[in-house]
């Protein structure tokens, strides 16, 4: 729907075809990411006046090492995010004093896996591919959080987002007080984050409609043994979700490029993408957002590479 509201708009604006189509992804995605952030923060910000800020902890944390991470990741699997859309749930959880590692479990699976980009893996690929992928998405959130969980990386989260994690209690009489709570907390944060959002997106949009799919196909089919890091390095720079890029990969496996090339291509750019790093840069120094894009980079390698290896028994 908002992607056909701002096609007519461009369209109505007589703007040239070399830029209609920047134009237009850019006016979709930053209205829909600005709402998704605005109403998950306040959705997140009402949920954190019912539950106190140690509960929230309790469940996340988990009474033994990583059941925090499986929680997060299964969570994620669950929430039909982007890469940047996912951002406001992080930041809550941040905010409320959930563990760093936990929290990025969240972050790595919520975009990578859902149940809508599971039925269309199952649709093109088959039940065994759809299973395959699924599970090493949530795998790899859980394991990649573990890993940056015991890195000690909290001090490189700014401090004016972790501002709230030691409030004061307060107390809620009626729901419009707790409503009111969760708007004034999306308000302020989305002050925060807006000027990056547009940058980012607008990054993206142009990354998205001015690099060939044809460069990118010769590119990998070029790679050698060198094509899964290849794929992760060219779908990086690049911006959408798992629905839109599983036709591609469809099309580069069709080309015989390998099923964990194809789908370390598609993780790469679902996981990770400069517009995603643009705005986290508002929430954490570069040297975290760093080492976060090379853990789960890695990560991202070693699935397509097991994938490639399993493709006999997946095909």
């Amino acid at each position: 729907m908002l992607e056909e509201i701002a096609i007519w708009i461009v369209a109505g604006l007589g703007m040239p075809e070399p830029f209609a189509s920047p134009v237009a992804f850019f006016l979709a995605d930053v209205v829909k990411i600005l709402f998704l952030l605005f109403v998950m923060i306040g959705a997140v910000g009402i949920l954190r006046t019912y539950l106190p800020e140690e509960k929230i902890k309790k469940i996340l944390s988990g009474k033994k090492a990583g059941i925090g991470n499986v929680l997060a990741s299964l969570f994620g699997a669950i929430t039909p995010f982007c890469s940047c859309s996912s951002i406001p749930l992080f930041l809550g959880f941040v905010k409320s004093g959930v563990p760093l590692g936990v929290t990025f479990s969240f972050l790595i699976t919520s975009p990578l896996v859902n149940e809508y980009v599971v039925v269309i893996m199952y649709s093109i690929f088959g039940w065994k591919i759809a299973l395959a992928y699924a599970l090493s998405g949530i795998l790899l959130g859980i394991v990649a959080g573990l890993v940056l969980g015991r890195m000690g990386l909290e001090r490189y989260i700014e401090q004016d987002i972790m501002r709230s994690v030691n409030a004061e209690k307060k107390s809620y009489p009626t729901f419009l007080f707790r409503a009111k709570a969760g708007f004034h907390e999306a308000l302020s944060i989305l002050k925060k984050l807006w000027i990056w959002i547009i940058f980012g997106v607008g990054l993206g949009a142009v990354i998205h409609n001015v690099i060939p799919d044809a460069f990118i196909h010769g590119v990998i089919e070029k790679g050698g043994v060198f094509t899964v890091p290849i794929a992760v390095i060219l779908g990086v720079p690049l911006y959408g979700s798992c629905a839109a890029i599983v036709p591609i990969a469809l099309v580069l496996f069709e080309k015989g490029i390998p099923i964990g090339t194809a789908l370390s291509f598609m993780m790469a750019i679902a996981a990770l993408s400069l517009p995603e790093a643009v705005i986290l840069r508002r929430a954490m120094k570069l040297r975290l957002i760093a080492i976060f894009f090379g853990v789960v980079a890695a990560g991202i390698i070693l699935t397509g590479y097991l994938f490639n290896a399993l493709q006999p028994f997946l095909i």
